[in-house]
């Protein structure tokens, strides 16, 4: 399937040729400034880009393209007793990086944290005979329907021992994270993608209804997706890009990350009357 058609902006491949591409048209994302465009995997590895894998925990191995395409996310592979998990997605898929990963163990598992991670996700699945979880919230969104594809429904849903998938809400209903209850040494670990968001200063974490558009989420969906993560502790929060990670007191970094972004967002009340509008000179 190298010339399916992949979506330039959001990197998402599509199951047939179409003129639009509906993950883009919606008001979380948007439509190249050039206008919509369309690559593919045999143009990719024509062009040059290459796999990157790299350490970025305890068992934890980044896998990204070099030059990035689309949003410029890394997936990560999960490497755990139970079977590895491959966590979001990258577009770029060649011989190389299939061998790079079968020689950490493989793929048992895919799980993504929202539509803009999807890439070639089903590429992934039928190379290395691995389903892909996606909560049913998300259903409408998926660009290439295939039986690799599992929807889950619920709150939590979990896909090897330790391993546990929480519907989060943010960004997109289906948004998902994923809770590694023996990672970090037996601290734990959440993935976030960007359904929680690891900010440049990495301390803390944000939540958005849309990234590029910058529109701020719902509190009361901030408060959902708090609640469901409060029964799972967990020191390391890996965000969705590389590097990007809280390394440590994650479970009380998005505890008051959240509460920073809620009295900011419910801030309506001022100490004190609004200014008087000057004179014009």
């Amino acid at each position: 399937m190298n010339d399916l058609p992949i979506c330039v902006t959001c990197g998402v491949q599509y199951g047939e040729s179409r003129d639009d591409c509906p993950i883009c048209e919606d008001e979380r994302q948007y439509v190249g400034w050039e206008g919509q465009r369309w690559t593919s995997l045999r143009e990719l590895r024509e062009t040059g880009h290459r796999s990157v894998v790299a350490e970025e925990g305890p068992g934890v191995f980044g896998v990204g393209t070099d030059p990035a395409t689309a949003i410029g996310q890394r997936a990560l592979l999960v490497r755990t007793p139970s079977g590895n998990v491959l966590w979001d997605m990258v577009t770029h898929l060649d011989d190389d990086l299939i061998r790079q990963v079968n020689e950490l163990g493989g793929i048992d598992a895919i799980a993504i944290s929202h539509p803009h991670f999807y890439g070639t996700m089903v590429e992934w699945a039928h190379v290395f005979d691995a389903p892909i979880h996606i909560h049913s919230a998300d259903r409408r969104w998926v660009a290439r329907p295939d039986e690799s594809v599992v929807f889950w429904d619920g709150d939590t849903h979990e896909i090897a021992e330790g391993l546990t998938l929480i519907n989060a809400g943010v960004h997109f209903d289906g948004g998902q994270v994923m809770h590694r209850r023996d990672g970090e040494d037996g601290r734990g670990a959440l993935f976030s993608g960007d359904i929680l968001q690891v900010v440049p200063d990495r301390r803390w974490v944000s939540f958005m209804y849309s990234y590029p558009n910058l529109i701020p989420e719902r509190p009361r969906t901030v408060r959902r997706a708090l609640s469901l993560l409060a029964p799972y502790g967990f020191d390391r929060v890996y965000g969705g890009w590389w590097k990007r990670v809280v390394r440590t007191d994650g479970a009380a970094a998005v505890r008051r990350s959240a509460e920073r972004y809620l009295r900011f967002a419910l801030d309506d009340s001022p100490d004190g009357p609004p200014p008087k509008p000057r004179a014009a000179p």
